[in-house]
């Protein structure tokens, strides 16, 4: 019988070039594959051209020039989605969010220096959900690295929310908000809930299932009849009127 790899082997087992790009936040494993081709990426001071090439975990991966000023070209936005916009693809009677990115609808107060362009609305794509009947914060990127940052499977950034509820809340039904609640089959990772007044609760998750703090209400006896996102890691919604945008700045970080 042939033995079994010992976990020192199995560490070194070679991985994709893309694959190892997009765990070490380079780039999205699709963007990785366009570099590959385009000659961007090098291991260990060698051009990597092959895609699906495999390598050593411990490799070092560097980009060239052409691919860093690629990355900085591409701009990230911050949108108050209206009540009433799918955060994604169109439905029936329906717009996307993407729809309200335009020249007339930027916020005047934005501080960027960026200038628009319709360039900026190519390939540019929700990082997270917000549900059609839900407003707020929604960020819009064609940063894969800000994309995995933000709804990658291992993410943990905090999304904070304002929710207004009808009916009682028991002290065992905090609790169980706080953590004990279960979705599809899986448990739900730890939130902070609290009071902000008598019919309003702050929800603080590092998850995002869909419909997720609706569901939850519901299970506590909760009806939730206003849902507002105010904050995604380290940016806030802050002074951002509905249906209006900014870009995220330079100097912001999730």
């Amino acid at each position: 019988m042939t033995p079994r790899a010992g976990p020192a082997l199995l560490k070194m087992e070679k991985v994709r070039v893309s694959k190892l790009m997009s765990q070490q936040g380079l780039c999205s494993r699709r963007e990785a594959d366009s570099y590959i081709e385009r000659g961007w990426v090098f291991v260990n001071g060698e051009r990597v051209t092959e895609l699906g090439t495999r390598i050593d975990p411990a490799s070092k991966i560097t980009l060239n020039k052409a691919a860093q000023a690629s990355q900085l070209a591409r701009v990230t936005i911050l949108l108050h989605k209206p009540v009433g916009y799918v955060s994604a693809q169109a439905e029936p009677g329906y717009k996307p969010a993407v729809a309200l990115i335009n020249a007339e609808s930027r916020f005047s107060g934005d501080r960027s220096r960026e200038r628009f362009s319709t360039m900026h609305l190519r390939g540019l794509a929700p990082a997270g959900r917000l549900d059609i009947d839900s407003q707020g914060l929604l960020v819009l990127t064609q940063d894969g690295r800000i994309a995995k940052q933000l709804i990658g499977e291992n993410s943990a950034i905090e999304k904070e929310y304002l929710v207004r509820v009808k009916g009682s809340l028991s002290k065992a039904g905090m609790a169980l908000l706080h953590h004990g609640l279960s979705l599809d089959g899986e448990p739900l990772r730890p939130a902070q809930v609290v009071w902000q007044n008598q019919d309003q609760l702050r929800f603080v998750l590092r998850q995002g299932k869909k419909r997720q703090i609706r569901r939850m209400c519901e299970l506590v006896g909760l009806e939730v009849v206003g849902l507002k996102r105010i904050r995604i890691g380290k940016v806030m919604l802050g002074d951002l009127p509905p249906g209006q945008w900014r870009y995220l700045r330079a100097d912001e970080t999730f």
